[in-house]
């Protein structure tokens, strides 16, 4: 039987290293796909183990549709699509160019539903595959200074739902992943803008991440819900979304904005 296979966008760096790496420790077959191709290169070289790369822009359809082709040529199967590939702008709306946040929305949103709908016929024919959606925290209720950022994982949320309904009868398994703030590159952005990183802390690593992507991968029996909630913070940001009323949801998000911006002040 050939080593199971899992197809990882965003894999240069960051999350998208981790995830592949957890799953080549494993013995998988890890196709890694970047924009970058030279970093994706070079990072697949320093994993070593089974892997393919390749590049291309998530937001391009046709170019899903090769590098799946030639993934599952090799592998002959697509046990699980990790649509991790992703960007974010953060500060006030008006100061952000609107062709910076149109690009947001189309890696984040378009990005992840190009992967799913390019891939379904390669994870129908595998059976007991799976999908796993990066989204994000910011998705429970938005917050200012990362307004197209978490518009956009609150789409990957929403669109998370349907599929888990939609391919169950498929026997495919979808699922999205929601932490808060991660140690990544990404944070860079992240603290020069106007957002609540500063307020709440970083208490992530991509590992974490990616271990937790291990564990819903390999979750039997099916996890009762699509959401998957990453770290403490988040589940008890979630928790308390869920049983507060929605004036107190946002009393709270606006605090948070505020003291981060106060500390930013000095």
């Amino acid at each position: 039987m050939p080593n199971q296979a899992v197809f990882v966008t965003g894999a240069a760096a960051g999350i998208g290293r981790a995830i592949a790496e957890r799953f080549v420790a494993a013995g998988w077959t890890v196709g890694m796909y970047d924009i970058d191709a030279d970093a994706v290169q070079a990072t697949a070289t320093a994993l070593g183990g089974d892997t393919l790369t390749g590049a291309f822009d998530v937001t391009d359809a046709d170019g899903w549709r090769t590098a799946l082709e030639v993934f599952t040529t090799a592998t002959g199967r697509l046990d699980v699509l990790v649509n991790n590939a992703g960007i974010l702008v953060s500060g006030p709306l008006a100061e952000i160019s609107l062709t910076a946040q149109h690009a947001v929305l189309d890696v984040n949103v378009k990005g992840v539903l190009n992967g799913c709908y390019c891939a379904l016929p390669y994870l129908k024919q595998t059976p007991g595959s799976q999908v796993i959606n990066m989204a994000s925290a910011s998705a429970l209720y938005g917050q200012p200074g990362l307004a197209a950022y978490g518009a956009s994982k609150a789409a990957v949320r929403s669109l998370t739902e349907a599929l888990d309904l939609e391919w169950r009868s498929l026997g495919i398994a979808v699922h999205d992943l929601l932490p808060l703030f991660v140690s990544t590159a990404m944070m860079d952005e992240v603290n020069s803008g106007s957002s609540g990183a500063k307020t709440l802390g970083v208490h992530l690593t991509p590992a974490d991440v990616a271990e937790q992507v291990w564990r819903t991968v390999h979750h039997r029996p099916r996890l009762p819900q699509p959401h998957v909630l990453v770290g403490w913070q988040t589940k008890l940001l979630s928790a308390g979304t869920a049983v507060s009323p929605a004036w107190l949801n946002r009393l709270v998000a606006g605090r948070i904005s505020k003291a981060d911006s106060l500390g930013q002040a000095h």
